[in-house]
C-alpha cells in the first residue's frame, strides 16, 4: 500500500488530534466533522478497504469497533452513528480504511 494521509498520521509526518491510541489503531478526530462528534478510528496496519481486509484481520476489525464505542462513551455519546465508506463510489476518499463515528445530533435515514 502506498503512503496515505493516515499513515502519515500514525508516523506523526501530519499533526492529528488523536483521541486515543494502542499498538493496534489510533484516534482522531475528524478535520471535516459531520456532526458535534466526529472522530476516525484507523487500523495501524495498511488496509486500503474493508473489502481488502481478509480472515486473519477479523480481531483487528473486532478491535476498531471495540474502540470506537469506547471513544464514543469517553466523548459522552449515548447515540451515535458507525459508518465505513468502501471505494470512491461509495465516498471513500482516503484509501487507509478507516471507522467514522458521529454523534451529537440526530441523524436521518437513508443517509444520502
Amino acid at each position: 500500500m502506498s503512503e496515505t494521509l493516515f499513515s502519515k498520521i500514525i508516523d506523526r509526518e501530519i499533526p492529528a488530534d488523536i483521541i486515543y491510541e494502542d499498538e493496534q489503531c489510533l484516534a482522531f478526530r475528524d478535520i471535516n466533522p459531520q456532526a458535534p462528534v466526529h472522530f476516525l478510528v484507523i487500523p495501524k496496519k495498511p488496509i486500503p478497504k474493508l473489502s481488502d481486509a481478509t480472515e486473519e484481520d477479523q480481531a483487528l476489525l473486532g478491535h476498531l469497533l471495540l474502540v470506537g464505542n469506547q471513544v464514543a462513551a469517553r466523548e459522552g455519546l449515548e447515540d451515535f452513528r458507525v459508518n465505513v465508506n468502501n471505494g470512491a463510489s461509495a465516498s471513500q476518499a482516503v484509501f487507509h480504511l478507516h471507522v467514522h463515528v458521529m454523534g451529537g445530533r440526530p441523524f436521518n435515514w437513508p443517509p444520502g
